[in-house]
């Protein structure tokens, strides 16, 4: 591991360059779609759901009304909800199928992906897209980065959760302290 410092710099800039190119009138609006949903839940598959999750927590941090599908504790969407999916390459047979039970039940679906031409994409109301490799796109010519499969799709949602968090917390009115104090004591 001798040229790591190298790796982690080409990987630190392969991820900031994904996020740099982020529409930031779609972010403006996905945080607008958030602050003014009445219950949040979030889905992605593979190591995509697990930055869902991360993000979901944050959202409870917030305050929100935040739940993960698949999780026993997850209540039905309506009407005034939204489905939060993340479905970088675009085309997951399980995200499609909670977007389509969410859209019957009334909820607006917003969906984060790396291929806004895919299913998933089209058949949501908000999509924000990250330009960078995932699953779709990880072999031969069409792979970009030094990072295997999605990981620069994977890397780069978690930088932008952060920063979605930043103006959430901003527009909601939310101080750090209060986030801070939403925070588990059962660690």
């Amino acid at each position: 591991m001798s040229d790591l410092a190298a790796r982690a710099a080409t990987a630190g800039r392969e991820i900031e360059a994904a996020v740099a190119a982020v529409d930031p009138t779609a972010c403006e609006a996905l945080v607008a779609e958030i602050a003014g949903a009445r219950r949040i839940v979030l889905s992605g598959a593979g190591r995509e759901g697990l930055m869902m999750r991360a993000l979901a927590m944050r959202f409870y941090h917030l305050g929100c009304d935040a739940h993960v599908a698949g999780d026993m504790s997850c209540p039905p969407l309506g009407p005034g909800d939204l489905l939060f999916v993340s479905a970088g390459p675009g085309d997951l047979p399980t995200i499609e199928a909670l977007v389509a039970v969410a859209r019957r039940a009334g909820a607006r679906v917003a969906c984060l992906t790396g291929a806004p031409k895919g299913p998933v994409p089209r058949r949501s109301d908000l999509v924000v897209t990250i330009p960078a490799q995932t699953m779709a796109n990880d072999r031969g010519d069409a792979a970009t980065s030094i990072l295997p499969m999605g990981s620069v799709f994977e890397g780069a949602m978690f930088l932008l959760f952060e920063l979605l968090v930043l103006d959430l917390r901003d527009r909601m009115g939310v101080t750090p302290e209060a986030m801070r104090d939403r925070h588990t004591n059962l660690e």
